[in-house]
Order: C-alpha cells, then structure tokens, then sequence
C-alpha cells in the first residue's frame, strides 16, 4: 500500500492507494463514523458496477452518470435528498464514483449546513490522479465549467486501481491526459516513463497503474500543500491545457461528444503549439506531446470541433481565474517545464486556434 499526505497543518489528510482497498474501506472509515453516519452519494452505472465490492453497509444516493448531473439542478436535487435524509454537520458525504460526483458531492459537502464531511473514493482514473486531491468542488453553468464551487478538503481519499478493470476503454484513455500532466509540468522524467509505459497502464498492468497513481497523487498533493487556494502560483500550473479544455467543453454543450480528459488532452497539445508559435517550446517537444498522445488513442487536433477561434475565446473571457480582465496561460518552454504567463491577448489566442483549424 502506498500513503500520500496532503500537508495542510491541522487540516492535512491522508491518500490510500491500494488494490483491493475498496473491499476493507469499512477499516479505513471506522474512525470517521465515531462522530456520524457515513452517506454514500454515487451514480447509478458505479454502483452497478463496484457497489458490491463497497465494504460499508450503505444506502447510497444513486444520481444519473455524467456532467448533466453536475448542475443547479442536480445539485438542488442532491440537496434536497440529503436533507431528507437528516444529513448532520457531524455526518461525512462519501463520494464514490468519478469527477462529476467527487465535484458535485463535494460542493454539497461544502454548503450543506455550512459544511459537513467528506471522503472520496474516487474509481475512474481522472478521479483518482486528479480531481479527488486538493479540495476543489463546484457545478457547471451555462457561461461555464466549474464557475460556481467551494473549496472544501476532504478528510481522506481512499483509492483502489482495481476499480479500473471495469471503467470503459474511452474513460480509461481520457483519464490517462492527467496522468501525462503530471510530467508535461514538471516532471520531464515521469513523461518519459509514459511514453514507455502508457500503453501498459491502458492494458491493465497493475504496477504500471500503481505507479502512475502515486506519481500523480504525490506531485498534486505537493503544490496543493504549497498554494491551496491557487493565490501564489504554483496551484495554477495544475492547469495546463485546461484554459483550452474548458472552452472546448463548453462549447459542446458538457455532452459526451468530448469527455473532460479528452479536452484536456487536446488542451495540452494546444499549450504547447502555442508556446512553439512564440518561440518559448522547441517544436521538437510540441511534436513529442502531440505523437504521445495520438498514440494513446487521444484527439490532438480542433477537426471534431467546428467552432472559430474567437467562439472559443469567448468561452475563456469567462474563465475564474481571470483578474483584471487578463487570463492567466499555463505555457510551456519545454516537456516539464510549464509556467504562468499572464500577458496573452486572447485576440492572439483566437488567431491561434484558426490557424489551427486551417
């Protein structure tokens, strides 16, 4: 088993990675049922499948798999059946399941009572390299993705890459773009290792699934002890590609049509073609990232998106971190070495993705 802490003072929390982990969750949550219930909130094709492997006795708040979920409404919802159910601040909200729900029961978690528990068990690859550490939660809107949220820490993640075995080879593939992140800002090394073992993650083998989660876990839980609420920088880089990945997401209306890591890995690519064009990124490298990711089976080009430049950039003036009217880029001067640049003219960014899609 391998344990990873997020180093945040009196609130630091521990980060379980083990296979088979999900069939003793009952021994890693017994502490926290000292104060209350535990309340499983999950969607209907996760517990489907992995609901019996559970160690807990639960009767989970089942929601409806993907990003409509993730709304005013789904939350309302949520909401509303919690409360039914007498949810206390003493109580923890225990998020099974992938992004959406680890987002969506998290931002309850955030606001039910004024803040109540949480632990996450993430079970798709996204969830447990990326979205279940660090405290961020939130709903999408129609301006946006994620532009109403809380950050809210949870008081453990517990996280079994058996659960992989079931998640669809597309969930699978679009997971693995946070995996590359991982290296593609900071770790140039850990890029190698992907490109020489990235196709025996998507196969299957244990060791190389394990390693990429603790890799992945560590170096996330590293910047978050060091920026929490992305105020000093560091957080940011986490962002690589994803100014990019949220105009394309919201552009296909959230559908399935291109999953979150999917844009992500678009988004990437981008990042780099565009600190190539500014002569900051060997080309060289730009070309690495894009071959790597095709080889995954990932889209790395705007084809399947017929939208202009300026369309998408429309999407970005509505991005949460801008400040000042200015949108901070994450770019990149090389595999591993990503860094916020704060000056880009979205007009030059609009010109950029036509280029693209010429």
């Amino acid at each position: 088993m391998s344990l990873v802490e997020v180093a945040l003072g009196e609130r630091s929390y521990p980060i379980h990675i083990e296979t088979g982990l999900l069939e003793r969750a009952g021994d890693r949550l017994a502490p926290y049922t000292l104060t209350g219930r535990l309340v499983v909130i999950s969607d209907e094709n996760v517990w489907a499948l992995q609901g019996g492997r559970l160690g807990i006795e639960a009767e989970p708040i089942l929601l409806p798999p993907g990003e409509g979920s993730k709304s005013w409404a789904g939350l309302e919802a949520l909401i509303d059946r919690l409360l039914a159910r007498g949810v206390e601040r003493g109580d923890h909200l225990v998020a099974f399941g992938g992004g959406v729900i680890g987002d969506l029961a998290g931002f309850a978690a955030a606001i039910l009572k004024r803040g109540c528990g949480l632990i996450q068990i993430p079970t798709t690859l996204l969830a447990q390299v990326d979205s279940s550490v660090g405290g961020k939660t939130g709903i999408n809107t129609a301006a946006g993705k994620n532009l109403v949220g809380a950050f809210h820490q949870p008081e453990a993640v517990l996280i079994d890459p058996a659960c992989l075995d079931t998640l669809p080879p597309r969930q699978l593939r679009a997971g693995y773009a946070e995996v590359v992140k991982y290296g593609l800002l900071g770790d140039a090394d850990f890029f190698a290792w992907c490109e020489a073992n990235g196709g025996k993650l998507i196969a299957g083998d244990p060791e190389a699934r394990e390693h990429a989660i603790q890799i992945s876990v560590a170096a996330k839980a590293r910047i978050v002890a060091e920026d929490e609420r992305e105020t000093a920088g560091r957080r940011a880089l986490l962002n690589l590609g994803h100014t990019f990945a949220h105009a394309l997401e919201a552009e296909t209306g959230f559908s399935d049509l291109l999953l979150h890591g999917e844009a992500v890995a678009l988004g990437m690519a981008l990042a780099f073609r565009f600190s190539a064009e500014r002569g900051i990124c060997p080309e060289g490298d730009a070309e690495r990232v894009s071959n790597h990711l095709e080889a995954m089976g990932l889209t790395t080009t705007l084809g399947p998106i017929p939208a202009s430049g300026e369309a998408l950039v429309a999407h970005m003036r509505h991005d949460k971190k801008a400040r000042g009217g200015r949108l901070p880029f994450i770019l990149v001067r090389g595999i591993g070495e990503a860094f916020v640049d704060r000056k880009v003219d979205l007009a030059d960014v609009a010109a950029f993705l036509d280029r693209q899609r010429a």
